[in-house]
């Protein structure tokens, strides 16, 4: 099938573009000996004198023949010829003249006349020019008669050089003076800054790699989680080299085009030969590694196939001083990965979230950038805010950060502890309302049960230790329960908890967590029945049935054939296994949650009251129920 890609493609080839000259030259010779007619020699009277149409009458019997030549133009040409006269004679008159002189004196007088043929005038060329009728003065009615057929092919050729509208790719390329910040700005991540270093040195001496025979390109992979600093790094590279930084997006260069991608890379290549020693950054280029040949068409791997040419430096040595550096969310740990792209990354560099300590730290570096009286560092606890901020990214710390300012701003006071907690809320939660449940007292009470049913499975595991409130408080990551409803996640209430660091959870935790999602439902069946549960567990039983389905068919937890079920077509004994998993973990929630009956009750009136209880107060609350039963026993 043809396509304009093909058609460029084709363009670039030497033998073509020669033969298309020779084609386009032979047509012309042909055209013009075909257009060679012989002329008639006789001599031209030019004028515009309608009296020599006028007198044709009394020349009767001298008329040889009398011709219009292109009646229906602006400026005919009357062309006669009289007998024992050689000359030839062309009257040319205005288009609104004509009409009026063939009336009155052609048709009046009944005078013989004909339209001349093509053939007439293709020997007599001279008849429908002017006397002052020079090559520029031609020319230029030639272009002006032809002007939208010239256009047209000059947008054409363009077309077909430069590509169709948006085919091209949005590049900003960045000086070393404009690139801002330093390594220093990366708060700790040391690993992330030592694998950078040693780039720098790889790049730097590369005469000394050349002597081990690493002669490689030096392209970078740059993986990890979105808002981890990836895309701030290369420009502290570059600005450390002292070289350009051209920075793109790997998910824009597809403009919908066949080839358009695949041009997009190769303007992005020679812009950056054209600078010498030059960082070609492409961001969110996660595309760009997927396995190639999944698609039933050939062309959908062109952008691919290009990039792995352009790491690869096949192109001589033009292109010596380009490094490529390629971000991605993803890496070949979690996503499969085109083999052939990873190999050529001669450096890989992972990004992770930071650690507890980090983002202390972070948190420190944002808070001091602003002046002085904004921030009350008597009242604020790092540490603590730096445990509740789990999993969060440097960019996500930062708006929790400007969050706070922003609260701070419009409630007229400094930064604390409780400021940076409600700022974290609202960046990570989203905004809360309690008009939207003020007046439904009923499902108010509903989502109050559920979500205390969440946080008494969440410390049941404990509290059968036979560990003290204190030391359970201690453990809890509960930070409030609300009964405020969030529109961002579509809930008429939440409980919020801090996360943990780790991810590597083992089977037992696993389970905690089942039970703990489950505390809700099973809080509604312990108040309402089995026919009373509403569908507010949704999002809860969608999260138990996908690690369960972890747990029990990718896993094999509970099964000593460690193999991964999941990969089998026949899924009916795998599905059996986790519903009997299922019922085991909800029947023990079930039971586990009627010993709280009479704390969740009591509990349920405050949080109604309140909306929201904090961690301290529920456990204040927990303390006090549980001196009264302390006393009720003494009696």
């Amino acid at each position: 099938m043809f396509t304009l890609y093909k058609l460029q493609t084709a363009l670039r080839k030497t033998t073509v573009r020669a033969a298309l000259l020779v084609l386009t030259l032979s047509l012309a010779v042909l055209l013009g000996l075909r257009a060679d007619v012989p002329q008639d020699p006789s001599p031209i009277l030019r004028t515009q004198d309608i009296a020599q149409i006028t007198a044709l009458p009394a020349k009767r019997a001298q008329l040889e023949y009398l011709l219009i030549a292109a009646p229906q133009s602006e400026a005919p040409r009357y062309v006669f010829k009289l007998k024992n006269d050689n000359k030839l004679y062309v009257v040319k008159v205005p288009g609104t003249t004509h009409i009026s002189l063939e009336r009155e004196v052609l048709l009046r007088n009944n005078l013989p006349y004909a339209i001349a043929r093509d053939d007439y005038l293709a020997s007599h060329k001279a008849v429908m020019q002017d006397d002052d009728s020079s090559l520029l003065a031609r020319a230029g009615a030639f272009v002006v008669r032809h002007l939208l057929d010239i256009l047209l092919v000059i947008l054409a050729l363009f077309l077909l050089k430069n590509g169709l509208p948006g085919m091209g790719v949005n590049a900003t390329v960045l000086t070393p003076d404009q690139l801002g910040g330093s390594m220093d700005d990366l708060i700790g991540m040391e690993d992330i800054k030592q694998e950078v270093l040693h780039l720098e040195d790889m790049i730097r001496n590369r005469d000394l790699y050349k002597e081990h025979d690493i002669d490689k390109p030096f392209n970078v992979m740059l993986t990890g989680p979105a808002g981890t600093g990836k895309t701030k790094l290369a420009g502290y590279l570059a600005k450390r080299l002292d070289i350009p930084l051209i920075q793109a997006s790997g998910s824009a260069l597809e403009s919908g085009y066949i080839g358009g991608g695949s041009k997009a890379l190769h303007a992005l290549h020679r812009k950056a030969c054209a600078r010498g020693k030059c960082i070609i950054f492409l961001d969110e280029a996660q595309g760009l590694f997927m396995p190639r040949g999944r698609g039933e068409k050939k062309w959908e791997d062109d952008t691919a196939n290009t990039l792995l040419g352009l790491l690869d430096g096949v192109r001589s040595d033009k292109g010596e001083g380009v490094i490529w550096v390629v971000a991605s969310n993803f890496d070949d740990a979690s996503t499969r990965m085109d083999e052939a792209m990873l190999r050529r990354f001669s450096v890989k560099i992972n990004f992770r979230l930071p650690n507890k300590s980090e983002r202390r730290e972070l948190l420190r570096s944002f808070l001091a950038r602003k002046a002085d009286g904004c921030v009350d560092w008597n009242d604020l606890n790092l540490d603590h805010v730096a445990e509740i901020t789990a999993n969060l990214s440097p960019a996500v710390l930062q708006t929790v950060v400007e969050r706070a300012s922003m609260l701070s701003i419009q409630e007229k006071q400094v930064i604390n502890t409780d400021l940076m907690f409600r700022a974290f809320e609202r960046a990570t939660i989203g905004l809360t309302d309690r008009a939207t449940t003020a007046e439904k007292t009923r499902q108010r009470e509903r989502v109050a049960l559920h979500e205390l049913g969440h946080f008494f499975m969440q410390i049941d595991p404990w509290l059968r230790q036979g560990l003290s409130l204190a030391e359970v408080k201690e453990r809890s990551p509960l930070l409030k329960i609300s009964t405020e409803s969030v529109s961002k996640l579509g809930a008429l209430g939440y409980v919020l908890s801090a996360a943990d660091d780790v991810a590597l959870r083992t089977l037992e935790e696993l389970e905690r967590d089942v039970i703990q999602l489950y505390g809700g439902v099973a809080a509604e069946e312990l108040f309402y029945g089995a026919r009373g549960i509403s569908v507010g567990s949704q999002n809860d039983i969608e999260k138990a049935t996908s690690m369960l389905d972890l747990m029990v068919n990718k896993l094999s937890m509970y099964s000593r054939s460690k193999i991964d079920h999941s990969q089998f077509k026949d899924q009916e004994a795998d599905l059996g296994q986790v519903a009997a998993k299922a019922d085991e973990l909800y029947s023990y929630t079930l039971t586990a949650i009627a010993d709280y009956r009479e704390q969740i009750a009591e509990l349920k009136g405050v949080l109604m009251d309140q909306y929201v209880l904090s961690k301290d107060a529920i456990f204040a609350l927990l303390e006090q129920q549980q001196q009264r039963a302390q006393a009720e026993a003494l009696c």
